[in-house]
C-alpha cells in the first residue's frame, strides 16, 4: 500500500502544480462516471479543499447511449459532491442516426465534437482525465501533460502510471463511490452499443468493442481521450 500511496501523493502534487497554470474555474475533469475518473475528481477535489477554493468542475459527455446506472451515478454524486457539472451533448438525431456503424466517425460525432465545442465554450484551459497508460497500446507512456489543439488547452494525466489494481485499492482504501454495474463484472464502461461483459480475465478492455478498439490511436489523435 506504500506504494500506492506514494502515487496517490505524486498525482496530488501534480495536480496542485495546475493552479500555477490556470486559475480553479478554468480546470474541468473528463469525468465519464466509471472507476478511473472517479478518483481523478477525487484527488482534484482533494486538492480544491486543502487550499480552500472551487469550483469544483466537471465535464460529462453524454452521448445519450450511456447506461442508465451511469446516468444515475452520475447525477447522485454531483449532488452529493456539490459539482459545477456541465452535461455536454452531441448536436445530432439518434433516432437517424447510424450508431456504431463506423466506430471512428460515431466518436467524432457523438464525443469529441461535442468535447471540443464544451471546452470553448465553457472556457476550459485544462482537461484532467482518468486515463491510465497500462490499460491500452495507444496510452503507454502516456504523460502528465499534453498539449492538445482543437481547442487549445492541456490534457492532465494524473493517473497516467497508476493500474486498474491501484484505481480499486484507492477506491476501497478511501470509501469512493463507484457505478453499482462494476458489481455486475463489467470492468470498462463505456456507451451501451460497444460495452459488454469482458471476454478475457487478462484484458480490462475486453468488453469494450474490438473494432473501435484498434482505432484508439487514431480517435486519441482526433481528440478522443
Amino acid at each position: 500500500m506504500s506504494g500506492l500511496s506514494e502515487k496517490a501523493a505524486a498525482s496530488r502534487a501534480a495536480l496542485e502544480g495546475l493552479l500555477a497554470r490556470a486559475e480553479p474555474g478554468r480546470v474541468a475533469v473528463a469525468w465519464t462516471g466509471g472507476k478511473d475518473s472517479t478518483v481523478a475528481l477525487a484527488l482534484w477535489r482533494e486538492v480544491l479543499e486543502s487550499r480552500g477554493l472551487g469550483p469544483l468542475r466537471a465535464l460529462n459527455l453524454d452521448t445519450g447511449l450511456k447506461f442508465p446506472e451511469i446516468i444515475a451515478f452520475r447525477d447522485r454524486l454531483a449532488r452529493e459532491w456539490g459539482l459545477e457539472l456541465t452535461i455536454v451533448r452531441p448536436e445530432v438525431d439518434l433516432s437517424s442516426y447510424p450508431v456504431a456503424r463506423d466506430k471512428v466517425a460515431c466518436c467524432r460525432d457523438l464525443k469529441i465534437a461535442p468535447l471540443s465545442r464544451a471546452l470553448r465554450e465553457a472556457d476550459i484551459a485544462v482537461l484532467i482525465t482518468g486515463l491510465r497508460g497500462d490499460e491500452h497500446a495507444a496510452r503507454a507512456g502516456l504523460p502528465f501533460l499534453e498539449e492538445r489543439p482543437d481547442p487549445p488547452h492541456l490534457r492532465a494525466n494524473p493517473l497516467a502510471d497508476w493500474t486498474e489494481m491501484d484505481i480499486w485499492a484507492h477506491i476501497l482504501e478511501r470509501g469512493l463511490p463507484y457505478c453499482d454495474l462494476y458489481l455486475q463484472g463489467y470492468r470498462s464502461l463505456g456507451c451501451m452499443p460497444c460495452t459488454h461483459l469482458p471476454t478475457d480475465p487478462a484484458d480490462e478492455r475486453s468488453g469494450r468493442d474490438q473494432d473501435k478498439e484498434q482505432h484508439m490511436a487514431e480517435l486519441r489523435s482526433l481528440g478522443y481521450f
